[in-house]
């Protein structure tokens, strides 16, 4: 395993909803999301940032002997660095040096499994390459799927020419738009068959994958780390009222997620886009939640889902089982007078009830009451009604079946010729 040292510089005056401690607890769970040995992970406290290496001479000459005598293979620097300061520190200290934008892009290409995750991690890396001037590391002539930015310091570099980067990124983005249509093509093959579409998000590392398997007894990577997932999953669920939706299960949101990474990643959360119900699963237990609601309710905005953050989302509360019996009891009686916050334990099943009733609801809150009246040897149409509506009342009679449906009002053409007098 590679020796990391991880650093945290900030600025003493700046004013951040999270706490240094926090954010370098973050940074420290991505490092080890791909496996590196953290050695040593510490705050640095800055004045100003410094043009030529970001942080000041002392703290440099301070790690000089730390990096030598612990044999530091990596250093990673939660902050975004210039190819100015990067070199002069790689320079300085005689190791590589990164930044977290550099460290989340490796993550996402050990993570990404579908030919679509495979060229999104390729574009943000072209991307990020491209604004480091002309100047990178060997991942850039190895053959697609190469390990990223972890190259040792002895690594040969290269002189990349930004013309043929940009022909690169020209031919990713086509790649990209053919398999945008046809994931367009399955979308549209969907609606023929429609089920509503729930949406899980949240932070990352919130229980979203676990919730996902344990809901649709599905075998999603999900461990108890950073961006376990990264491609959208689907599945179907069946929920209490015998209602079919599809499920899906998709990459985890983090603060000041690169432009560059939210660029290329974009298609990756189009069926946030198309989802008729939207679930925020949350960390409830961690120290940081509230200030990551607010990161996730941030990006959905950004991507146009303003109006659903500003209604309110459904919000899966993870994690009760970590609070004591006093504090879980307290916080199960609070949410009892608020229909979408829904307290959960994704790894017991604990709260599904009320979050599934609660994800019944929304779908079903422009639906409208009707009656029809289906040929008992019509068990498509019979079935379809159990997909696209909530069933609230059910006859047998000898030649028909009565049903008393609530069905969105968009989707009441599919039983037209089965109501009486119905609009």
């Amino acid at each position: 395993m590679t020796n990391t040292l991880v650093l945290l510089p900030y600025l003493k005056q700046e004013a951040d909803i999270r706490t240094p401690e926090a954010r370098l607890e973050e940074v420290a769970s991505l490092t080890k999301a791909i496996e590196l040995n953290v050695i040593e992970s510490a705050l640095v406290p800055l004045k100003e940032i410094k043009a030529n290496a970001y942080i000041g001479k002392g703290v440099i000459e301070n790690y000089i002997d730390f990096i030598k005598e612990n044999e530091i293979e990596l250093v990673i620097m939660s902050c975004r660095l210039s190819p100015l300061q990067q070199r002069n520190l790689e320079k300085a200290w005689n190791t590589k040096v990164i930044d977290k934008t550099a460290l989340i892009l490796e993550i996402f290409g050990k993570r990404a499994r579908t030919k679509e995750g495979v060229l999104q991690v390729e574009l943000a890396h072209l991307t990020y390459a491209r604004s480091r001037l002309v100047r990178s590391w060997t991942h850039l002539e190895r053959q697609r799927g190469g390990s990223g930015f972890l190259g040792g310091p002895g690594e040969t570099q290269i002189e990349l020419d930004r013309r043929l980067i940009d022909e690169d990124i020209i031919k990713i983005k086509k790649e990209l738009e053919d398999v945008k249509k046809t994931r367009h093509l399955h979308r549209e093959a969907r609606k023929k068959v429609p089920f509503p579409i729930v949406a899980l998000v949240g932070y990352t590392n919130a229980g979203k994958s676990t919730l996902f398997n344990k809901l649709t007894k599905a075998d999603v990577m999900a461990k108890d780390m950073l961006f376990a997932t990264l491609d959208p999953t689907m599945r179907k669920l069946k929920l209490p009222s015998g209602q079919v939706v599809i499920l899906s299960d998709t990459v985890g949101f983090i603060s000041d997620l690169p432009t560059e990474l939210v660029m290329a990643f974009r298609a990756t959360l189009e069926e946030v886009l198309d989802a008729d119900v939207i679930v925020h699963v949350r960390d409830y237990y961690h120290d940081d939640s509230t200030a990551q609601r607010k990161d996730v309710e941030a990006v959905l905005s950004d991507l146009g889902l303003h109006d659903e953050v500003e209604e309110g989302l459904i919000e899966a509360l993870n994690k009760m089982d970590l609070y004591d019996e006093d504090d879980r009891q307290m916080i199960l009686e609070q949410k009892k007078r608020r229909p979408k916050e829904c307290p959960i334990c994704a790894e017991t099943g604990e709260g599904f009830d009320k979050l599934l009733n609660c994800i019944e609801e929304a779908l079903n809150k422009t639906a409208k009451e009707v009656e029809l009246k289906i040929p008992i040897t019509d068990g498509k149409s019979l079935s379809l009604a159990y997909q696209k509506g909530q069933v609230i009342e059910r006859k047998d009679l000898q030649r028909y079946i009565k049903l008393k449906v609530k069905i969105k009002e968009s989707e009441l053409f599919y039983f037209e010729e089965f109501m009486k007098g119905e609009k």
